[in-house]
């Protein structure tokens, strides 16, 4: 980074049905919680980004920059970012740049979806906005079809098993366990995983994260310091449709914006701690890991069958913890912290796709008090 930004407080709601909460009030209480956990006064924030996706369709509303905004006395600044399910990383990089650039000093960053009210349908369609309305709709396929094609390419080039691809999930629910926020603190047993409703061959209902309601908020100051600094923040793209590409069994996006993290932090990867990242579907996890560097093409299942060095997703993930898109990426940043904060290690990853991986932000955390 060209300057020091802090991680100054953080909040968030539990991830699940919100029957009695609109986007308003989720995003009210995620910053409230914020506000109160930086210690600062409400009058320091300089700016507002709100990420979000599918409030159009949701909730009949676009323009949440300015709702969250008037929130606040002082009515600051504000704008909103989308980037389908990569939109809370993409937010948090924009801070970075702002707050690098000097414009302003001190920012809130909002993540926030709302999408148990809308039915299945409709938040399938809205979804469907993160791929390629020509390459890909006009088949009827869907982001659990996509990643179906996607997890059956892999198994045919590596040879995993049904069974063996079953341990992601339940990797998961059990972190989850442990996480006051999550939408699924229950344990699944890898065979309640395989045996579960197939959703998209091979892919099955455990192995897809769910439709959520949430929101997250962080405040990044270069004026307000904490123990927890933004070390690097990098973002890379690639074809929406992965029709265009020359391989589906490993993201470009992911590979290109890690490689650049890792430059900017000057730090190897060996050297984080733990990982959040995003596993929107079981078969993305594994890959994920590969692209990050943590396995050889084929092997990510086997971090979960002989776990590394790394935690990888003691939130729950996506997959327990539960899926507001645009929340997703923020709340990877309030993970982390706490994940550092506890097990006294300096440094600490968020890795947040949208689509097929079309986009990737990547986030690594410093913890200086070790």
């Amino acid at each position: 980074m060209n300057t020091d930004i802090y991680i100054t407080g953080t909040g968030q709601t539990p991830f699940g049905e919100h029957w009695d909460m609109g986007l308003r009030e989720l995003m009210d209480s995620a910053i409230d919680s914020a506000i109160k956990d930086a210690g600062i006064s409400v009058l320091d924030i300089d700016l507002v980004i709100v990420a979000n996706m599918l409030a159009e369709r949701t909730s009949d509303q676009a323009h949440l920059g300015a709702m969250a905004s008037s929130l606040l006395p002082h009515q600051p600044p504000a704008l909103r970012v989308e980037s389908a399910c990569a939109s809370g990383a993409m937010a948090l990089h924009t801070a970075c740049g702002m707050l690098e650039s000097g414009k302003v000093e001190t920012v809130l960053v909002v993540g926030v979806e709302k999408m148990t009210d809308a039915d299945t349908g409709a938040i399938a369609s809205g979804l469907m906005g993160a791929a390629d309305s020509e390459l890909d709709s006009p088949s009827g396929i869907t982001f659990p079809g996509i990643f179906g094609l996607i997890a059956n390419r892999y198994m045919y080039e590596h040879s995993l098993s049904r069974e063996r691809l079953s341990a992601v999930s339940a990797k998961h629910h059990s972190n989850a366990m442990a996480n006051p926020f999550a939408q699924f603190r229950m344990e699944v047993s890898p065979e309640a995983v395989t045996s579960s409703t197939t959703v998209a061959e091979p892919l099955c209902m455990l192995d897809c994260s769910p439709i959520s309601d949430g929101a997250a908020a962080c405040i990044l100051s270069t004026k307000h310091q904490s123990s927890l600094k933004i070390a690097a923040s990098q973002i890379a793209s690639d074809t929406v449709s992965i029709t265009q590409r020359e391989s589906i069994t490993g993201f470009k996006a992911t590979k290109q914006a890690a490689a650049k993290a890792f430059a900017e932090a000057a730090i190897h990867r060996n050297d984080i701690a733990h990982l959040e990242i995003h596993d929107c579907f079981s078969i993305a996890a594994i890959i994920n890991l590969e692209d990050l560097g943590y396995a050889a093409p084929g092997t990510g299942v086997k971090l979960y069958e002989n776990p590394g060095k790394q935690t990888i997703n003691a939130s729950g993930g996506l997959k327990a913890c539960g899926h507001p898109v645009a929340a997703t990426g923020v709340k990877q940043i309030i993970d982390i912290g706490k994940q550092l904060k506890a097990s006294g290690k300096r440094y600490g990853l968020a890795h947040n796709f949208g689509g097929a991986c079309a986009t990737c932000g990547i986030h690594i955390l410093e913890h200086t008090a070790v």
